[in-house]
């Protein structure tokens, strides 16, 4: 009965059912990835609590100890937090910036309360003309997009540009090129790839955008045949979990379904003997090599509309209130 009782959120369900011991990824790698990229996809969303670390240790069938470095890995990166008492959950992406953001806000108040007590205004005349106040003139704000691949990052520029005023630009770069903010306002990219790119570029606003899979994959997905041999492709060894859980997701009905991670050793073996092969983005090389009756589609991503919302545009927001930076006033 208590076995019973204790079950996961079905998220988390959908993840820890898809670790496969067999895989040559290491089930501690799996499981990191698929919390991680979990995260980013919002197939755990921020607040959703995990499991302790032994129930988790138990149910994947590896030590408490391991899961314990999993979680502070992650915790580390600031994808997850403990609350005393309370467990383990999935944190706010931008949690910490809007703390400081408001922090800020609080001393300018602060100083704005002294410059009117010099002038011999009242805190309610303040409030007035803060009230009356005419906002700055809007200026565009330059975006600078960050992933791991150009094209896929290039493609989910593309369904960001409706969503921008007409006087924003976006621009990509891959992580491996990505140096420095290179004079653009803000920073996007994926949430896995929110640390490194703070720390690259620490003086810059930046923001996570949650990627969902697409509606052509999506679709793709959800048209398979029941009977299909079907191989999954996975260019990091991190996402191979969270992939087979969204190929779960939307192709239920597909019973045939193994995953391959770049660099297995039976790798060309697998994809030569499958129906179907849905390879991750970065992966688009396998096509070359496909025989004639396979098929193949890319597992790609896109900007989550809610995240759009939530996420992307208050922060571009908040940069576009900001005093226009002195290269900017220049021009």
């Amino acid at each position: 009965m208590r076995e019973k009782q204790a079950q996961f959120d079905p998220a988390v369900e959908r993840i820890v059912a898809a670790i496969d011991p067999k895989s040559s990824v290491s089930v501690s790698t799996q499981l990191r990835g698929a919390l991680e990229f979990g995260i980013a996809s919002g197939e755990l969303p921020t607040g959703q609590k995990l499991p302790s670390v032994r129930m988790l240790a138990k149910r994947v069938g590896i030590s408490p100890v391991t899961v314990s470095h999993v979680y502070a890995s992650l915790q580390s990166a600031g994808h997850i937090e403990g609350r005393a008492g309370s467990g383990t959950f999935v944190r706010g992406a931008s949690g910490d910036d809007q703390r400081r953001k408001l922090g800020a806000i609080d001393a300018m108040i602060g100083n704005l309360l002294a410059a009117g007590r010099e002038a011999g205004l009242s805190p309610a005349d303040l409030s007035l003309r803060v009230a009356m106040a005419q906002p700055a003139v809007s200026r565009g704000i330059r975006i600078l997009m960050v992933g791991n691949f150009h094209d896929a990052t290039e493609s989910y520029a593309n369904d960001l540009r409706p969503h921008l005023s007409g006087t924003d630009t976006i621009d990509v770069v891959t992580l491996e090129q990505f140096d420095t903010a290179g004079g653009h306002d803000l920073i996007i990219g994926p949430r896995t790839l929110l640390p490194q790119i703070r720390e690259r570029a620490p003086d810059v606003d930046a923001v996570a955008v949650t990627l969902i899979p697409n509606e052509a994959t999506r679709v793709a997905l959800a048209g398979l045949t029941p009977d299909a041999k079907v191989v999954g492709y996975s260019y990091f060894p991190g996402f191979v979990t969270i992939m087979k859980t969204g190929i779960q997701r939307f192709a239920p009905h597909v019973s045939n379904l193994s995953m391959v991670v770049r660099g297995d050793a039976d790798e060309a073996q697998r994809i030569a003997e499958a129906e179907v092969v849905i390879y991750a983005s970065g992966a688009g090389y396998l096509n070359r090599d496909l025989a004639d009756g396979q098929a193949a589609f890319e597992y790609r991503h896109t900007p989550d509309v809610q995240s759009i919302r939530s996420d992307l545009l208050p922060a571009i927001e908040a940069c576009r209130r900001k005093p226009k930076p002195a290269r900017d006033a220049a021009e």
